[in-house]
């Protein structure tokens, strides 16, 4: 799988937030098809199972794995229409998870040749807390990171001083 030196910086990022929030070795449940940063994380010691491209905004069969240590959702949120439906579903009591945050000086990413690749939501950090809070989740950590773009112009500039990734941990919250 070939990868542009940007994604894996922001892999980087995304493997230093897990290997701090839940240490290796682990068995994880990653929303998304396989790809190279599923790859990465079994490289870092994680036993990774990923869903098979079903519709998570229909199907939630896949969340109600029990015998997992953590679900990760690594830039998935932004592509459901109504993400809180299987944020009240996942069993896991463990959520990993980045999304890409909504920038002032650049619209939502919006593919016109692939229907999955779209962006139904670019939350802003408290909104993304909203939505986990409200589907059941406690967050206990967060951090953010600048896009790694090394281009010339107004938004590259800007996109090195305003951060672009939001990761997050959450525990289900105790009824």
């Amino acid at each position: 799988m070939k990868n542009s030196t940007i994604h894996l910086k922001r892999y980087k990022n995304t493997i230093d937030f897990l290997k701090l929030v839940l240490p290796a070795p682990a068995t994880i449940l990653d929303l998304g098809v396989r790809n190279q940063l599923s790859i990465l994380m079994e490289e870092n010691g994680y036993k990774v199972i990923n869903t098979n491209g079903e519709d998570l905004d229909d199907i939630y069969t896949s969340v109600k794995y029990k015998d997992i240590d953590a679900v990760t959702a690594f830039e998935i949120f932004e592509h459901l229409i109504a993400p809180y439906n299987i944020l009240k579903e996942i069993k896991c009591n463990k959520l990993i998870t980045t999304i890409p945050l909504k920038l002032w000086f650049a619209g939502a990413y919006k593919s016109n040749t692939d229907m999955w690749d779209r962006h139904y939501h670019e939350f802003e950090d408290w909104q993304f807390d909203w939505l986990l809070e409200k589907s059941g989740w406690d967050i206990k950590k967060t951090k953010k990171w600048t896009s790694p773009i090394n281009k010339i112009g107004i938004r590259p500039i800007l996109r090195k001083f305003t951060p672009r990734y939001y990761a997050v941990y959450a525990e289900k919250k105790l009824k």
